[in-house]
């Protein structure tokens, strides 16, 4: 009887679990930092918009500089246009003899001083000259990149490499060429050489670059076997980052097909870009020059196509 009473006794003590649940505080939610909840002192280090947001971007001298940078060019445009010695030009005569220069340019396009193979074959010059260059420069750009690819050259000798080639991309391609003509002449010899130098650096940060993205396990890897330094580079270096060679080697291709074009009447070196200095510096034939212009820019654009097929093929 007393065991009874005193179950009862204890059963009748627990409170229900309503009772229990009514003492637990309620959870508080986390103030909003855009509610006025926010304490004085975390006030003073917050900054507002206008519209009474937090300010969330970090501040820095890149903004201010920006600013700066493009008030002072549109201050020196503003003077320069302002102080032009404009002769008494005639507006409105210009624009409208631009507009006919460009109508007859590129509605009017035909050959007069030029026939159409040998525009062909002066074409197929300018490719067979930015040809020569990619290929020169990338056999060169390779092994300058096993030279300074961190992960496979020697430290020192790699700075070295880096500061050369860096130097040599500084020069224009351009310049290049011509201080190769005082050596070999004008003609192509000197087109292929300046070009083939510009591109060999070029192509020595590229290549290195992709060298240094491949993962190091493989190449530790073949090391701990016992592998020689060529077993690695045709077995690891090169399965790993021939993609991107190769895109970048067609990238190059594509600029040294329009530095051919330039370098043609400069370094005396014919092919297209020749006949379309001579249509519009020498004959001053705008027909001339908008069918040139067109074989350019059709030719650039199957070159970007063929370059963008072979690209995928090797990935």
């Amino acid at each position: 009887m007393s065991e009874e009473l005193a179950m009862t006794t204890s059963v009748s003590s627990v409170k229900p679990i309503s009772s229990v649940t009514s003492v637990v505080p309620p959870l508080i939610p986390p103030p909003d930092p855009d509610s006025s909840s926010l304490t004085l002192e975390t006030e003073k280090h917050v900054e507002r918009t206008y519209r009474g947001k937090i300010k969330t971007g970090a501040k820095g001298l890149s903004g201010p500089v920006i600013k700066i940078t493009a008030l002072v060019l549109v201050g020196l445009t503003i003077f320069g246009f302002a102080t032009f010695d404009y002769k008494n030009i005639d507006f409105a005569a210009a624009v409208s003899a631009t507009l006919h220069n460009v109508r007859v340019m590129f509605g009017e396009p035909h050959l007069i001083y030029n026939s159409f193979p040998g525009l062909m074959y002066a074409l197929l010059l300018t490719f067979a000259l930015g040809a020569l260059a990619t290929i020169f420069g990338a056999i060169l750009g390779f092994f300058g990149a096993l030279l300074c690819a961190k992960n496979l050259a020697n430290p020192m000798v790699g700075n070295v490499v880096r500061a050369f080639v860096a130097f040599v991309r500084a020069v224009p391609t351009v310049l290049w060429v011509l201080i190769f003509s005082v050596a070999a002449g004008l003609g192509g010899v000197a087109a292929v050489v300046g070009l083939t130098f510009h591109s060999a650096s070029y192509l020595t940060k590229a290549y290195s670059e992709s060298i240094e993205e491949m993962d190091s396990g493989s190449i530790e890897a073949l090391k701990a076997s016992g592998a020689t330094y060529w077993q690695i580079i045709f077995q690891a270096v090169l399965p790993a980052s021939i993609s991107y060679m190769t895109a970048w080697t067609f990238l190059r291709f594509e600029i040294n097909f329009a530095n051919a074009i330039a370098v043609g009447a400069a370094a005396g070196a014919g092919g297209i870009g020749y006949d379309l200095f001579m249509a519009s510096a020498f004959y001053f034939d705008l027909s001339e020059l908008g069918f040139i212009t067109y074989v350019v820019v059709i030719a650039v654009v199957l070159l970007e196509f063929a370059a963008t097929k072979v690209k995928s093929k090797v990935r």
